[in-house]
């Protein structure tokens, strides 16, 4: 019997692989106009402060002082986006952990009822929530940026 139980975990392990799989490849897509805000509109905007930085009138300490402030946006942009998702990644482990919990509570005491497909149901309960909030993290990732609706 115990065969058969570690055999329904495995499968419902992998079961919430693969959704997980499908969660961060949406993730990723809901996330995708942030990365090109920071990744062309931030960099280009970083590269022409830098490149006005380059003033005969300045002295090295003068624009190597100016290029580094060109940074600052570009940086505290990244601290934004890396916190949040830091943040949203935490509260979803944190699910995940009391998912495990019940999980490992119900083999001790050896209840009766499937605990695989409890641990399963549990999962996939903290995955939708996840997918449920992570449009308002990305919203409010976009206006902590100043951004556009139409990135």
């Amino acid at each position: 019997m115990d065969h058969v139980r570690s055999t329904e975990e495995e499968i419902a392990m992998q079961r919430i692989q693969e959704r997980l799989e499908e969660v961060s490849a949406d993730g990723l897509k809901q996330v995708q106009g942030v990365n090109d805000h920071l990744s062309f509109t931030m960099q280009k905007a970083y590269y022409q402060c830098a490149y006005e930085c380059f003033d005969r009138r300045r002295n090295q300490e003068g624009i190597k002082n100016c290029i580094e402030n060109c940074n600052v946006p570009v940086l505290a942009a990244n601290h934004v986006v890396e916190n949040e998702m830091t943040k949203f990644q935490e509260r979803l482990n944190r699910s995940f952990m009391v998912c495990e919990d019940k999980f490992e509570a119900a083999k001790l005491r050896k209840i009766k009822t499937d605990a695989a497909q409890e641990l399963e149901s549990c999962m996939n309960m903290a995955i939708e929530d996840s997918i449920r909030v992570l449009p308002h993290v990305v919203e409010k990732i976009k206006s902590t940026l100043n951004m556009k609706e139409s990135s």
